[in-house]
């Protein structure tokens, strides 16, 4: 079997067995990168657009200390150097000074440009036009000539200038570029520690996770190759505990697997063996049945069963120890003429004194596979009639009996078997349908049950233990019809 499990995963998909080419540490990286260079550009749009606004503050304060000395000369006109020579300081072109209502030209050159390509408030500029503005002069600016004016002395007096934007884009530039280059500088150290951290606090612990599950799959009977559970209390901890507890259960299972196949091989040696026994047995009972001695007599019967009981045990553990039920073959049936053919072979009316009424309309048609569904109605049945069988109540007035009673609603048959025996312990109920576990009888196999819900499951149906009104046991079992069976009844209808 280790073999076979070996071929298995030798055959495993490459892909299983080789490391991502695009692993989570890569991405991580990546995207960390982009979302700080991201972060800085959402940071740098407006600190461009306050840098220039700052700088034209700096240089309407320069013009305003000029025009406050040269507005002190008033009725005087300036020398044409001394105009000059106050335009060169501020680097402007024109300034003009207003107080009030009044308005004076301070100096100018000769050749004033006709035409002003960008006008900025200083005073009433709103933060989208600001942004825009420092962009325009990025992108076109350049010896163009722009109007700037705004208060100062707390708004006393405004300073009127045209100046020339050269210096202006010049110096925007150098701060762009010193911008940039920090901004990246600050986006790789930031991404470079959220990688490591995030590395060592997640993608390593994730990868161990993925290596430990590729060392299971190649050995999983091997213990040394679980996951330590840890201690942490984070989701990575809680993960590393699953999965050492989803392992430790898989190699139990393969283990119960192997000792499965094991008993199974050792079974099948010994049924063949077994079963010829039991024939011999049942055919030197056939002849005791037959001696004229009262003690015979009445040993013989109870004998038989025992014997019948054996054979049906041993055919009940060769059949579950199959890999897998056929699946059913379908077709409308009447449930009466099965369920009367199952009281037949019980022959409870007979020799065991156990009435069996049959509570089925003669039309009712059930989507099923017949010999399934024998399986299921006898399994059921008979251990109805071998519980009555070991009750031992001596109450007189105790009426034993067997009631199968089926009805169908709409696309489903409802079929429900009942018994007046002594009922279910609760310490059975609790492993009701599990193998090997869930009979109530001393040396039962507990795989009736087993055998009934596999064979109801596959028909798409429920079974499940009702509680009756009076003491006894009842098995509730629903099956749908077949979907293209059932959209014909409604067509039909």
């Amino acid at each position: 079997m280790a073999e076979g499990q070996n071929e298995e995963r030798a055959g495993m998909p490459a892909e299983l067995a080789q490391r991502p080419r695009r692993s989570l540490s890569r991405k991580l990286l990546v995207l960390t990168i982009l979302f700080v260079m991201l972060a800085e550009v959402l940071i740098f749009v407006p600190s461009v657009a306050n840098m220039r606004l700052r700088w034209l503050h700096d240089q309407v304060n320069r013009a305003a200390g000029t025009s406050v000395i040269i507005d002190g000369l008033k009725n005087v006109e300036l020398p044409d150097a001394l105009q000059r020579q106050a335009l060169m300081a501020t680097g402007t072109k024109a300034i003009a000074l207003k107080m009030g209502d009044a308005t004076r030209l301070i100096a100018s050159v000769d050749d004033m440009p006709s035409a002003i390509a960008q006008t900025t408030d200083l005073a009433d500029i709103g933060p989208l036009t600001a942004i825009g503005q420092a962009f325009d002069t990025l992108i076109l600016g350049g010896h163009r000539p722009v109007r700037v004016y705004g208060p100062v002395a707390h708004g006393k007096m405004v300073v009127d200038m045209v100046l020339d934007d050269t210096a202006l884009r010049n110096d925007m530039l150098v701060y762009v570029r010193n911008v940039l280059l920090l901004s990246l500088l600050i986006s790789l150290i930031t991404a470079g520690l959220v990688f490591f951290s995030i590395n060592r606090m997640m993608i390593r612990p994730i990868q161990d996770l993925i290596d430990n599950m590729r060392s299971f799959s190649e050995a999983p009977e091997d213990p040394e190759r679980i996951i330590a559970p840890g201690s942490g209390d984070d989701e990575i901890g809680l993960a590393r505990r699953h999965l050492a507890a989803l392992e430790e259960e898989i190699r139990h299972m393969l283990k119960q697997q192997a000792n499965l196949a094991s008993l199974g091989l050792a079974v099948s040696k010994i049924n063949h063996d077994m079963r010829n026994i039991l024939s011999s047995a049942q055919l030197m009972s056939d002849r005791l049945s037959t001696v004229d001695d009262p003690v015979v007599k009445r040993l013989a019967p109870k004998l038989l069963r025992t014997i019948d009981r054996a054979v049906g045990y041993s055919r009940a553990v060769m059949a579950y120890g199959q890999a897998r039920e056929a699946a059913p073959t379908r077709r409308r049936l009447a449930l009466a003429a099965l369920v009367e053919d199952v009281r037949d072979l019980l022959d409870v009316d007979g020799d065991l004194d156990i009435a069996f009424v049959i509570d089925v309309p003669d039309d009712l048609m059930v989507d099923a596979d017949s010999e399934q569904l024998f399986r299921i109605v006898h399994n059921l049945a008979r251990n109805a009639c071998e519980a009555m069988q070991d009750d031992d109540r001596s109450d007189a007035a105790l009426v034993r009996r067997i009631k199968v009673a089926a009805c169908r609603e709409a696309d489903v048959v409802h079929i429900r078997v009942e018994d007046t025996g002594p009922g279910l312990p609760a310490t059975t109920r609790e492993n009701l349908f599990a193998p090997f576990r869930g009979s109530s009888r001393s040396g039962g196999t507990g795989l009736g049950l087993a055998i009934v819900r596999e064979l109801v499951t596959a028909h798409g149906g429920t079974i499940a233990l009702e509680e009756p009104a009076t003491p006894g046991t009842r098995f509730h079992i629903a099956l749908p019809d077949r979907r293209q069976e059932a959209a014909a009844q409604a067509r039909a209808v």
